[in-house]
């Protein structure tokens, strides 16, 4: 078991591709994959899941996985000679056609975007390294004035600031790619391009209960119904390089710690992810700045970080996930990191669930308490437990593997499965042999059981007790 709370999500890719490079990124500190939709073919995503099944059997620890679908992409078309240089303060048209553009032509294969331009909308091209704002439209093609000058290059990503656009979330490419994900048994779906409550509710239609919905905020629209969004999500995915394309760069920290805040409020698991050790794509050690980064997400509580080019195609997969992991340990030895918890502990709701967590949280700050062993049919239990964010390892107990798998990703929460108990007796026995063998508390120590009685219904948590392993 993992000696830290914040958890790693490493990003599968050609790097990581040889035999056993996964188990090894595993074994250095990787809880769960993410499976990136926008590159490779459902062979090798299928492969990679069978991968990650291999290494848990041999661990015996559940690792989680997670299928990224690619999301509409905007880009501009592609142009006579392969680009066009755009000149400050230049107007130029851009219009909705697959032919190829020229010099003061942009032209886009999406009709539907340009219909939807106006006077005064601000158009970010490659990544933001260029800006356009739109002087005229008339609905088959605009006038823009070049704000931010350069080269733009064929297909290129195109977005549009603080624009509710008229497309849906998924994709065809996107629906075909969730089908297979389920298919392969994923645990969770990330959803990118999300801007509204009802492009997870549409996902939600298709995915069903078959695995959790971590939503990439990723679009400043999305940003205005943030708290609908988190409460229908089962998780949730600061997408930090998409925002920083359509929001100014100093309101990307904000919007995070808002973001990170919100869902310790839900009680739902928030990945900061993008750069954050991105120069070692390269080098074999990150900068000061990056180590500071990731430092900071975990001082603010975030349930995991992660990391997408450095394990996919950098140079130093194993690398990259162990510093990281040596970062996150550094900044949870300090005390100033759970005085910060404690301040931002969430209101508790009038509901035994909450009341039950909240004891044991306080519990386990009185009597020092090794850990937590949460009995759980759902896994709402765990994941209550972690949003309180006890200063001890909460060890949840499922009955199934699915369940166990989505709470790897909960802060603090060490999951594993068994079969469901059907005597008091019988519960604290294996709570105790639990915490014993994963979490290798010695005899004497304190633990704290919570479950349901009757056993076995989900919803039901109303039981807390205290045990010391070993003192029957």
């Amino acid at each position: 078991m993992r000696d830290r709370f914040c958890k790693i999500v490493a990003t599968f890719g050609p790097a990581s591709a040889a035999p056993d490079a996964l188990r090894l990124l595993h074994e250095v500190g990787a809880d769960v994959f993410r499976l990136n939709f926008s590159h490779g073919d459902h062979e090798t995503h299928g492969k990679v899941v069978k991968a990650i099944r291999r290494a848990e059997a041999i661990s015996g620890v559940p690792i989680a996985a997670i299928a990224d679908l690619q999301g509409p992409k905007l880009r501009a078309g592609v142009f006579n000679g392969g680009g066009v240089d755009l000149a400050y303060k230049q107007t130029v048209r851009i219009e909705a056609s697959d032919a190829p553009g020229s010099d003061g032509f942009i032209r886009m294969p999406h009709p539907e975007i340009v219909g939807a331009l106006v006077p005064g909308d601000v158009l970010k091209l490659d990544d933001g390294k260029l800006q356009l704002t739109v002087t005229a439209a008339d609905g088959d093609s605009v006038e823009a004035v070049v704000d931010v000058a350069g080269r733009l290059t064929d297909r290129k990503g195109v977005g549009i600031v603080g624009k509710m656009l008229p497309i849906p979330a998924l994709t065809e490419k996107d629906k075909r790619d969730l089908a297979f994900a389920l298919e392969c048994g994923v645990d969770y779906v990330a959803l990118s391009f999300v801007q509204r409550p009802e492009d997870v509710l549409e996902a939600r239609a298709l995915i069903g209960d078959r695995a959790g919905i971590i939503v990439k905020l990723e679009k400043p629209s999305a940003i205005d119904s943030l708290e609908r969004i988190v409460d229908i999500a089962d998780g949730v995915m600061v997408a930090r390089g998409d925002l920083g394309v359509e929001l100014p760069p100093e309101q990307v920290p904000v919007i995070q710690r808002r973001i990170i805040r919100c869902c310790r409020a839900a009680g739902k698991p928030v990945i900061v992810a993008t750069h954050m050790l991105e120069s070692m794509v390269d080098a074999p050690t990150p900068t000061r700045a990056e180590a500071s980064d990731v430092a900071t997400a975990v001082y603010q509580g975030a349930d995991a970080v992660m990391l997408s080019a450095e394990s996919a195609v950098g140079r130093h997969p194993p690398a990259a996930v162990a510093i990281m992991d040596r970062i996150i340990k550094a900044a949870e030895t300090d005390p100033e990191h759970w005085r910060a918890l404690d301040m931002e502990a969430q209101k508790p709701e009038a509901t035994t669930a909450d009341a039950i967590s909240l004891s044991a949280r306080h519990i386990s700050k009185v009597l020092n308490c090794a850990a937590v062993v949460a009995f759980t049919t759902t896994g709402s239990t765990a994941l209550r437990l972690s949003r309180d964010r006890p200063p001890c390892r909460i060890l949840g107990v499922a009955p199934a593997h699915d369940v166990a798998r989505r709470l790897v990703l909960a802060w603090g929460v060490a999951p594993s499965v068994a079969p469901d108990v059907e005597r008091f007796e019988e519960m604290t026995a294996l709570a105790e042999e639990i915490a014993r063998e994963k979490a290798q508390v010695p005899n004497g120590e304190r633990i704290i059981i919570t479950a349901g009685i009757p056993f076995g219904r989900a919803g039901k948590t109303n039981t807390i007790k205290i045990s010391r392993v070993g003192a029957a």
